[in-house]
């Protein structure tokens, strides 16, 4: 199956669009090329065994006006984003973008360099800070700084120093107090089905092109080297701590449970910038992202950036975060950070108003309209967030998954609800020819409705899976949000050619390796087929060598329970020690035989607990059964 061109009802959309956008507002391109010093050429970067970990060239192709595979403003958002190279933001702050989905942020202290938010992988980290230095000298890193707690701000941190020089406190790691918990808990208890999802998200797997990815309206995607942790060794707390790190002093507000659990902004007095985080950027965020995430709370966000714009505000002259382009001039710092404000906040508010009238989330979602200063303004547009999840989003915070409607309570999970419907509306045959009705109409959300079912009822129907990798494509043609185009093209290319996985990995080694013990055994937890475990009654005692902890785990009911206390030969059934916190992943992976673990009592009652710890899936079907 190939690929179709747009429909003329998404031409005819993307024409109402040119109409109505702001599109004499071209402030935002000046912006983003201002400071351009130099940049990476080819931007191909590389890993150690020459496997290719980001290439900003495959985006070449977003030159001239918006073709009609793709939205109008979604192509300007990624023709913004896909810009790269060393800028400067002001004397003594340069920030290297798009070598990542994220920049990285270099500010020059006394001796040396601060690096704010080393990118995803070492290898873009790396690159960054030689692009850098070809430009600015040959500056030693002398502080790392991670606004919060997603990979994209962390994971690259090997490329920009080392565990020894961190260790050896010439450079100390700044973060926002409990970053280090939630950086790694969220690659870990949800982390497969995240980045399952993510795949579809981000579009790594899809081909770049007209027809294909063109970005993720926060950056174009992210990088697929080594990722990587160094935990903080300074930890900020409060708002009002200010730090001097190597000359440079630093005001910090913290900004918890927003963007990220763990998140803060910080200020530069020497250099009168403002730095946001990933709080205020060139776009509507998410509240929920579609990979899945905790929902965020946009009245805490909203609240934390009207406290920003009063204690900054009027001594910035330039506004920057991890993510996009700065903005520079008090009075548009001011009205740039109050619109953002402005937009979480009537989300908010506007949700809450209406779910109170008895609407539900989707109800809310498809008829909730932004005011106009917001819609005219390019950095409210939805390309990363959308007004649409965001909206389901704070209704399912407020009220949770559940309508109301009794009706709705206890539905069949698809796979038993698609024959129904099928058997319903007279066959799968009839099913696909009402879809194709819709098709050839273009309502594109019916007909993906109508095959949704058709294939869950027979996903070897050629004609249903066809049809809706068809419609899924027309609805990513037509999509403003970048996010939303990945996901109709990746299930789209699923049908058409096969399950692609997941092409990218956070969970790190270096990244498990920070889990505390308790972390671990969440981990674990988790992972324990209840079922299977239902009949075992296991106590364990599991001390680790280094550090004199014990704890004593027990397995009942499918349930694993841990407590830290002595170890009690005489109640275990199998004590394990483990010369450190690292073997014990290598024994949960199967490692019996290396040095470092000891087991006395019965070794059946640990192959028992073993055998009952599944296996995520890092394939799971998502757009068939």
């Amino acid at each position: 199956m190939e690929s179709r061109l747009p429909s003329r009802f998404i031409e005819d959309a993307h024409s109402h669009a040119l109409a109505t956008l702001p599109l004499a507002d071209t402030v935002d391109f000046a912006d983003a090329d201002r400071g351009f010093i130099g940049r990476l050429s080819p931007c191909v970067i590389t890993a150690a065994d020459g496997r290719v970990v980001w290439n900003n060239d495959e985006y070449d192709f977003l030159t001239g006006d918006a073709p009609a595979s793709v939205h109008p403003s979604l192509w300007r958002q990624s023709q913004l984003c896909a810009r790269q190279g060393l800028y400067e933001v002001v004397d003594g702050i340069y920030q290297v973008r798009g070598l990542d989905i994220s920049n990285a942020t270099f500010v020059e202290s006394d001796t040396g360099v601060i690096v704010i938010d080393p990118l995803v992988s070492t290898e873009t980290a790396a690159a960054a800070l030689a692009l850098y230095r070809a430009h600015r000298g040959d500056r030693p890193v002398v502080a790392v700084v991670y606004t919060h707690s997603h990979v994209d701000h962390f994971g690259g941190v090997l490329g920009v120093t080392t565990q020894a020089d961190v260790d050896a406190g010439r450079v100390p790691i700044l973060a926002p107090e409990g970053f280090l918990e939630h950086a790694v808990a969220e690659n870990v208890y949800a982390g497969t089905a995240m980045a399952r999802r993510a795949a579809y998200m981000y579009g790594a797997a899809l081909d770049r092109g007209r027809q294909g990815q063109v970005g993720c309206g926060l950056g174009q995607v992210p990088s697929a080297g080594e990722v990587a942790i160094i935990p903080p060794t300074v930890h900020i707390t409060s708002t009002g701590q200010t730090e001097c790190v190597d000359g440079v002093q630093i005001e910090f507000q913290m900004a918890p449970g927003t963007e990220a659990p763990a998140e803060m902004h910080f200020y530069f007095p020497r250099y009168r910038a403002l730095c946001m985080a990933e709080n205020a950027t060139h776009n509507l965020h998410n509240l929920v992202t579609l990979r899945g995430a905790v929902v965020r709370d946009p009245h805490a966000w909203s609240g934390y950036l009207t406290e920003a714009i009063d204690t900054f505000v009027d001594r910035s002259d330039v506004v920057f975060a991890s993510h996009h382009w700065p903005i520079w001039g008090r009075d548009r710092v001011r009205e740039y950070l109050s619109l953002q404000r402005d937009l979480y906040a009537y989300l908010h508010d506007q949700t809450l108003r209406l779910l109170n009238q008895g609407y539900t989330g989707i109800e809310i979602a498809e008829n909730f309209e932004l005011p106009p200063a917001l819609r005219n303004a390019w950095h409210c547009h939805g390309y990363y967030g959308s007004v649409s999840h965001n909206v389901k989003a704070i209704y399912q915070r407020y009220l949770g998954w559940f309508d109301g409607n009794p009706g709705r309570l206890w539905q069949h999970p698809p796979e038993a609800a698609a024959p129904r419907y099928v058997e319903a509306m007279g066959g799968v045959d009839r099913v696909v020819e009402l879809a194709r009705t819709a098709f050839e109409s273009g309502d594109y959300r019916w007909a993906a409705t109508l095959l949704d079912h058709a294939v869950f009822a027979d996903e070897t129907h050629s004609g249903a899976r066809e049809l809706y990798a068809d419609t899924l494509e027309q609805l990513a043609y037509g999509a403003e949000n970048a996010t939303w185009r990945n996901f109709f093209l990746s299930g789209a290319t699923e049908l058409r050619v096969a399950n692609f996985g997941t092409p990218t990995r956070t969970a790190s080694p270096t990244l498990l390796g920070q889990l505390s013990p308790e972390q671990l055994f969440d981990a674990m937890a988790i992972n324990i087929n209840g079922p299977q475990a239902w009949d075992l009654d296991l106590a364990m005692d599991v001390t680790f060598a280094d550090t004199g902890r014990n704890y004593r785990l027990t397995l009942r009911n499918g349930v694993l329970v841990y407590r830290r206390g002595a170890a009690d030969p005489a109640t275990a059934g199998v004590t394990i020690t483990l010369a450190e916190k690292a073997r014990l992943l290598t024994l949960l992976a199967g490692d019996r035989d290396s040095p470092g673990l000891q087991i006395s009592g019965d070794p059946q009652q640990l192959a028992a607990l073993v055998a009952v710890l599944d296996r995520p899936d890092p394939g799971f079907n998502i757009v068939t059964p």
